[in-house]
C-alpha cells in the first residue's frame, strides 16, 4: 500500500472544479481555492526532499453564511481526494470543561477515520479470497444435505461441462459437469441454500475493564485498555445460523486474518499526517473580544491552544506519534459580528487564503434541485420509485419550491440550501405516507400542487409553529 498520489488521479485544479460542479451549485472562488490548495499536496510530493518538509499547506478561511456550501465543499473536496476528512465545531472548545490538551482530540480522531478507511480498502482488496473460504467453509457443512441441481447457464451450455464463474461475472475455469463441488457452489452463489442452517465458530471479544475508559479519549486509557486486550484474549463460540448470514459472518472473519493491522496503521498515519483534511467550522465563534462574562472558556485561550496543532507540531495517539505540519486546516464562519481580522495574529498568519461564499438566489434555489448529480428532487424520485411510484414535475413545479424557499429565508432566519430540505419534506409528506397504498404508476407534481402542500404556512405570522 501507498500514499495515493495527490486525488489518485492527476487532476488539474481546473478538472477538481468541474468535479464540484456535479453536486455544488455556484461558489466558484472557493471551489478553486481548495483545487488549488489539493494540487498544491500533489505539486508538494514531486518537490526534491530537502525542501519538501519546508512547504507548509495553504489553509483556508471560508467566509459566509449557513447553508450556502461551505461544509459541502469541503467535504466533496475530501471525497475527490479520498483523504481522511473530519469536521469540528471550533466553538465546542469554548465550553466549560475543556482543556488545551482537549484540542489534540480532533487530530486522534482522524487517525481514528483514517485507520477505518485504509482498513476498508484493504477489506475490498481481500474480499474475494474470503468470500471463496466461507463458501468452502459452508459447503464443507452443508456435505450430502443438498442435492447440486444443475441447471444450464446459457443454451450452448452442454451436459459435459460446467463453469466457475467469479462474483466479477467472468469465467475462472471449466470442470466436469459431474464435479460435485463445482455444482453446489453454484447453486450457493445462486443462493439456492440461503435458508438452510450450519453450525459455525465465532469469535467474540471479552470485555476489558478498560472498555468504560475508552470514551474519554485519554490516550493513557487508550494504551491501557490495548495491555488489557492481551490479558483478556478473544474467544470462539459455536452458533447455528443461516447460511446467508453465515456467509457474512464467516467472510468478515477471514478478511480480518488476512489484513496486517500493523501495515494499515502504519499508512493510515502516514495518510492522516500527509492527506487529512479538518474542518474547523465556526471559527467566528473563537474571534472576536470576550464578553467579560459567564462561564465560557476564553476565545483566545481556545485560539492559542489550536495555533500549535494548525502551525505543526506532534501529536500522541494510542497508534503512534502524528505530525500536523502537512494536514490541511479548511475553517469556516459566518463572521456576522466577528471579522477574520479579529483573530490573533498568529491564527491569521496560518489562513493566508481567505474565500467569501455568496448568498444564495432564487434562480441558485432552482439550480440547486435540478442539476447536482445529487439533487434533492432526484432523492425523493428514486425513494418513492421504490414503491413503484414515478415522481414526474409539472411546468413551475420546481420554481414554485425555490421560491417558497427563499421566502421562507427571507421571512425568517436565512439557513441558505437547508431550506430546501425542509420545505420538499413538507411537500412531499402525503405523498410518502400514501405511497405503499398508492397503484403504480406517474405521479405529477405541479405548481400548484406546491402551493396547496404550502398554503398558509409563509403567510401565517406564528411561523414558529411550522419546520419550515
Amino acid at each position: 500500500m501507498g500514499i495515493p498520489d495527490g486525488l489518485g488521479r492527476d487532476l488539474s485544479p481546473r478538472q477538481i472544479v468541474e468535479e464540484l460542479d456535479l453536486y455544488i451549485v455556484g461558489q466558484q472562488a472557493a471551489k478553486r481555492a481548495v483545487a488549488i490548495a489539493l494540487r498544491n499536496r500533489w505539486r508538494r510530493r514531486q518537490v526534491v526532499e530537502d525542501l519538501r518538509d519546508e512547504i507548509m499547506p495553504k489553509n483556508i478561511i471560508m467566509i459566509g453564511p449557513t447553508g450556502v456550501g461551505k461544509t459541502e465543499v469541503a467535504r466533496r473536496l475530501a471525497r475527490l481526494a479520498r483523504a481522511p476528512f473530519l469536521k469540528v465545531e471550533a466553538s465546542k472548545f469554548t465550553e466549560i470543561g475543556y482543556v488545551g490538551r482537549d484540542v489534540e482530540s480532533m487530530v486522534r480522531d482522524l487517525v481514528e477515520l483514517a485507520i477505518a478507511m485504509v482498513k476498508s480498502e484493504e477489506e475490498r482488496r481481500v474480499s474475494t479470497r474470503a468470500r471463496e473460504w466461507a463458501e468452502e467453509k459452508i459447503l464443507e457443512q452443508l456435505g450430502d444435505r443438498v442435492e447440486p441441481e444443475r441447471a444450464p447457464l446459457d443454451d450452448s451450455a452442454d451436459d459435459k461441462k460446467t463453469f466457475i464463474v467469479g462474483y466479477d461475472g467472468v469465467v475462472q475455469r471449466e470442470v466436469p459437469a459431474a464435479n460435485r463441488y463445482a455444482l453446489l457452489l453454484r447453486r450457493l452463489r445462486a443462493g439456492d441454500f440461503d435458508d438452510e442452517y450450519v453450525e459455525i465458530e465465532v469469535t467474540s471479544k471479552r470485555t476489558s475493564p478498560m472498555d468504560v475508559l475508552r470514551g474519554s479519549r485519554a490516550v493513557a486509557a487508550e494504551q491501557l485498555g490495548d495491555v488489557f486486550e492481551g490479558i483478556f484474549p478473544r474467544s470462539s463460540k459455536k452458533k447455528r445460523v443461516k447460511v446467508k448470514d453465515a456467509l457474512g459472518i464467516l467472510r468478515a472473519e477471514e478478511a480480518a486474518r488476512l489484513i496486517d493491522m500493523d501495515q494499515i496503521t502504519q499508512e493510515a498515519l502516514s495518510r492522516a499526517a500527509n492527506s487529512g483534511i479538518i474542518f474547523l467550522d465556526e471559527i467566528d465563534k473563537i474571534a472576536g473580544k470576550e464578553s467579560g462574562h459567564g462561564p465560557d472558556v476564553s476565545r483566545e485561550g481556545v485560539q492559542r491552544d489550536l495555533l500549535p496543532i494548525v502551525e505543526g507540531s506532534s501529536v500522541m495517539t494510542r497508534h503512534g506519534v502524528v505530525k500536523t505540519d502537512h494536514i490541511l486546516f479548511i475553517a469556516a464562519g459566518a463572521f456576522h459580528v466577528a471579522r477574520p481580522s479579529d483573530l490573533i495574529p498568529e491564527m491569521q498568519g496560518r489562513f493566508p487564503i481567505r474565500v467569501e461564499l455568496e448568498s444564495l438566489t432564487m434562480e441558485d434555489f432552482t439550480r440547486i434541485l435540478t442539476e447536482p448529480r445529487n439533487a434533492l428532487t432526484k432523492q425523493y424520485a428514486a425513494l418513492l420509485e421504490t414503491e413503484g411510484v414515478e415522481v414526474i414535475w409539472g411546468n413551475g413545479a420546481i420554481e414554485m419550491i425555490a421560491r417558497m424557499a427563499w421566502r421562507a429565508n427571507q421571512q425568517m432566519e436565512n439557513i441558505g440550501a437547508r431550506r430546501l430540505h425542509t420545505i420538499m419534506e413538507k411537500v412531499f409528506e402525503e405523498l410518502s405516507f400514501k405511497a405503499p397504498e398508492m397503484d403504480r404508476g406517474r405521479f405529477e407534481i405541479t405548481a400548484e400542487y406546491v402551493r396547496e402542500r404550502l398554503e398558509g404556512i409563509l403567510e401565517d405570522e406564528d411561523m414558529s409553529r411550522y419546520i419550515l
